[in-house]
Parts: C-alpha cells; sequence; structure tokens
C-alpha cells in the first residue's frame, strides 16, 4: 500500500474513534466512511488501517500508555485514535516511517488539533526507537489481543483450541463467494475471474464456493450485478445443504437479514420453495430484498419479531424452518474486529435466553416430520449445544439428527467449526426433526 493522503488517515482516525471510544458498529460506519473517499487505494488504506488497530488494539494501546507521559483527556480521544493508527502503520503496515509520522501529523492538523502536532509527532518518533515488549507481557489481553474474560471463556470452553482461537481472530478473513446456481455455475465462474486476471479457487466443502486469492471490492467483480455471486462465508453456506428444501417444502427463516441463507435456499432448490423470510428489522430487511432482486429470487418477507409468531404466522407449519439467531457473534471476530471490544459476559447469559425462546416459539410452526435447523455464528457452547438441550428436555417431539460431515467437529447435538478450520469463520448447527407427539 502506498501512503495515502492525510484525509485517508483523518477518516480512518475518526472510524476508530467512533467504534473504539463511542461504541458503535463497525461494519455499519465503514460503508459511508469509505463512500466520502474518492481513491480506491485511500479507502483500501483506511480499511486496513482501521481493520488492523481493532485486531491488534490491546497490544497498541499498553505500547500508546508506555509512549504517553500522562493520559489523554476524553475530549481528545480522536488525538488517541490517531495515534493508534500511527503506531500499527509503523509496526505493521508497509509504510515508510517518515510517512508514518509526518502524515499523522498532517492529520492532527487537519482535526483541527494544532496543539497535538508536537505530541504526535514526538511519541510516533519513540515509538520508532522504542522495540516493543508485547511478546514477552505478562498482560494476556495484550499478548492475545482479547479482553481476559473472553480469553478466560475461550480457555473454559476449549482448553486445547483457545490459542489457536484468538490468533485466528487476529487475521484476515478470506473473501469467499457463493455461485448462484441460477444464472452460473463454479467452473465457469472460474474462468471469467481467471479472464479477468483475478485468482481464484474451489472451496472445500462448499460445492458453489469460490474463494479469492486476494480480496477486492465486490462490485468491481465481474457479472455481481448481474446476479451471479454473493458474497458469503464457506461455514455459512453450509447451512442450505442441510435443511434440504424440496418440491412444495413450506420453509420459515427466521432471523433472516441480511439474506445470504434466504438467497442459498432460493438458489439450490430444484422446484419453486414457498419461503418466507422473516427478521426484526425493516432496515436489515431492505438489504435482503435488495438481494433477492439483484440476484433474481422471490420469497415473501415480513418485517416481525420472529419470536412472536402470532403477530404474522398464517397458521399452516413449515416443512422446514431455519433459525439463524442472534448470537455473541465470537466466530466472526475476523470480519467484525470491533465485536472483542463491544461484547461483554453478560451478553452470553442474554443471548442465550433469547435464543431459548426463539426456539420455544417457533417449534410449534414446525410440521411433523419436519425439520429445524439452529445455526450460530458462536463458538460458545451456552450459546449452541445448551440451548439445543434445553429445547429437547421442553418437547418430547424433538430429536436431533446426527451430522455427518467431514467438516467441524462434533458436539452433543450438532457440528461446531472454530475460527479459521479450513479457513472458515466459526458456525454451530444443530439439525432437529419433529416426532410424532407432544407432551
Amino acid at each position: 500500500l502506498r501512503a495515502p493522503q492525510q484525509s485517508a488517515r483523518t477518516a480512518a482516525a475518526r472510524l476508530i474513534k467512533a467504534v473504539v471510544y463511542d461504541s458503535r458498529s463497525l461494519s455499519t460506519l465503514t460503508p459511508p466512511a469509505l463512500a466520502g473517499i474518492a481513491d480506491e487505494r485511500d479507502r483500501a488504506f483506511v480499511q486496513a488501517c482501521v481493520y488492523g488497530v481493532l485486531r491488534h488494539y490491546f497490544s497498541l494501546r499498553a505500547r500508546l500508555n508506555a509512549l504517553l507521559e500522562r493520559p489523554l483527556k476524553s475530549k481528545d480521544a480522536d488525538i488517541e485514535a490517531l495515534l493508534l493508527g500511527g503506531l500499527f502503520q509503523i509496526g505493521h503496515m508497509s509504510v515508510p516511517a517518515h510517512a508514518a509520522v509526518s502524515a499523522s501529523v498532517d492529520a492532527a492538523k487537519e482535526m483541527r488539533k494544532g496543539w497535538a502536532c508536537p505530541l504526535v509527532n514526538a511519541v510516533l518518533r519513540n515509538a520508532l526507537r522504542a522495540k516493543s515488549a508485547v511478546e514477552n507481557s505478562a498482560d494476556e489481553s495484550v499478548r492475545f489481543e482479547h479482553p481476559q474474560w473472553m480469553i478466560d471463556r475461550f480457555r473454559a470452553d476449549w482448553p486445547d483450541d483457545w490459542t489457536s482461537i484468538c490468533h485466528s481472530n487476529n487475521t484476515q478473513a478470506p473473501m469467499t463467494l457463493r455461485i448462484n446456481q441460477k444464472r452460473t455455475e463454479v467452473e465457469n465462474y472460474l474462468s471469467v475471474l481467471a479472464a479477468a486476471g483475478i485468482r481464484a479457487e474451489r472451496t472445500r466443502y462448499s460445492p458453489v464456493g469460490i474463494t479469492l486469492v486476494e480480496p477486492r471490492p465486490v462490485t468491481g467483480l465481474p457479472e455481481f450485478n448481474d446476479g451471479c455471486i454473493s458474497v458469503q462465508d464457506e461455514a455459512a453456506q453450509l447451512a442450505a445443504p442441510l435443511i434440504v428444501a424440496e418440491r412444495a417444502d413450506r420453509v420459515l427463516d427466521a432471523c433472516a437479514a441480511p439474506g445470504g441463507k434466504t438467497c442459498h435456499i432460493l438458489e439450490s432448490a430444484e422446484k419453486n420453495v414457498h419461503l418466507i423470510a422473516v427478521d426484526i428489522s425493516a432496515d436489515r430487511m431492505r438489504r435482503v430484498e435488495e438481494n433477492l432482486q439483484r440476484l433474481g429470487l422471490e420469497c415473501i418477507t415480513r418485517v416481525a419479531n420472529a419470536g412472536t409468531p402470532d403477530a404474522w404466522w398464517d397458521g399452516e407449519p413449515y416443512d422446514r424452518i431455519v433459525v439463524d439467531a442472534p448470537c455473541t457473534a465470537t466466530g466472526v471476530m475476523r470480519r467484525h474486529p470491533d465485536i472483542r471490544l463491544h461484547r461483554r459476559p453478560d451478553d452470553i447469559v442474554n443471548h442465550a435466553a433469547e435464543q431459548r425462546r426463539l426456539l420455544a416459539a417457533l417449534w410449534p410452526l414446525l410440521a411433523r416430520g419436519g425439520r429445524l435447523l439452529y445455526a450460530t455464528c458462536s463458538i460458545i457452547p451456552a450459546e449452541n449445544d445448551e440451548v439445543v438441550a434445553s429445547l429437547l428436555e421442553d418437547r418430547s417431539d424433538a430429536e436431533p439428527l446426527t451430522l455427518s460431515a467431514p467438516w467441524g467437529r462434533s458436539t452433543r447435538y450438532g457440528r461446531q467449526i472454530l475460527p479459521g478450520e479450513d479457513g472458515m469463520d466459526g458456525f454451530y448447527y444443530a439439525l432437529l426433526s419433529k416426532g410424532p407427539r407432544d407432551r
């Protein structure tokens, strides 16, 4: 990456401040922030810098504390964010050191904080001379780049894997595409990419997945606007084959936004499927509808709380139900590094309670002999196997089906993929069948 214009560094600092100090969502803020930057290379720099700072926040924070003579005031959080970005450039990016320092000083001027220019210059120049002791730090949060409570949780739940989970969360996730089977085939699209000079390869487990060797803006990919591809991690692409929507099946996709699984089910169905997608957020449901339109697919959409079906259900049972439940998203921190800063221990308990409520409310909507796929992008058993166990305890007509698959690892009731395994995000799946009777 070349050294960008100072406006790019200012944009990066403002994004970092909003996410770290104002607790705002990275995925919500990034698109409009990047849209305001004309140069594509500057957009790439901003994204790399911001995501990198968030992945390495704990070590960068510790280093900044050691370099500052006194803490900055809360009203100067933007300067603190600028310094974190500068430290990341010096330690982790191929930006010339002098450019990182001088352009950060210029960015302080652009932010109308000229008083901070000597401070920014001194701190970053001192960082060039002083070695970081991060690797030897006694603080686990600094060494593993996660809050201590989260490290402790991973260690308790995955005693043999917690260090690899943390390291995977600190890496950049691959860019994986899902081929729209209604419009093209994997081999055909690989040829299209090759003709455009874009290197890519088939995914290992998804039959319709392609992983790019190097990420790039999706709107610049061939045939994206024609609905031939979507961006979706390979782990998420495993949902549609598990649910097996057959002809005339009534399918419910609860908590459907942004619609990746909804669209994949429709793409993979051999015949028309009566599918209803429900999500509580009107804004997120608009994304579902936009994806459906771009891909040339149709289904019924409802803005509603899936956990209160009396408000939207027509009374006819569903043959298949997908519950992609809201969760702590601890399996997708490679893509959403702000999760490590925004999650709290109580979130696990609160999400698990909501997940149990969703399953209890939606189970009566499933037809006899029907199947329900429970999915999360969490790696916390309290949100996964333990939630399924709660339903099985309450419903004698619920039976877990064995998922025999080459991916992930078997759990008591489903399969768990940990972050980075075979290049995939962390996902949990459990498939339940409805038997002949209720209690």
